[in-house]
């Protein structure tokens, strides 16, 4: 697997994304939310790679949910960047990172799909993430 590191403008709080899938291949996701939209959120992941979030300024990291309240959206509270999401099932976590935060950002990234997920029920959506989100090993309390 290959790594890539990614952070807020600050470098307060970022993430380990370890995947074995070419950029090329990535499932790029531009959610039409409002909230990813005025973020210009553009989300990754892979159900097989690995997830870690971290804080060198741990008291940066704001937590922040909506809609549904199903997930936890990571952002700094000092430079506002929006660095990815986790969302707790069961025993395990999962999440997503914003490549918009990716520190370098690979020159092959795949093209961006628009997604929107109106109609989804808590169940739906959970389900969705379960099934398509990468597993998390660590997000900083």
């Amino acid at each position: 697997m290959k790594s890539y590191r990614g952070s807020c403008h600050c470098s307060a709080i970022g993430f380990e994304y370890r995947t074995s899938l070419p950029p090329a291949e990535w499932s790029i996701r531009a959610c039409q939310c409002a909230f990813c939209r005025a973020h210009d959120a553009l989300s990754a992941s892979d159900p097989s790679g690995e997830l870690r979030f971290v804080a060198e300024k741990p008291d940066r990291l704001q937590r922040y949910r909506f809609a549904l309240r199903t997930a936890d959206f990571l952002l700094c509270r000092e430079c506002g960047v929006y660095i990815g999401a986790t969302i707790q099932i069961g025993d395990s976590r999962r999440g997503i990172i914003n490549t918009h935060a990716l520190i370098d950002t690979p020159a092959d990234l795949a093209a961006t799909e628009p997604m929107s997920y109106d109609g989804e029920d808590v169940g739906e959506r959970v389900g969705r993430r379960d099934e398509r989100w990468t597993p998390v090993s660590a997000v900083p309390s």
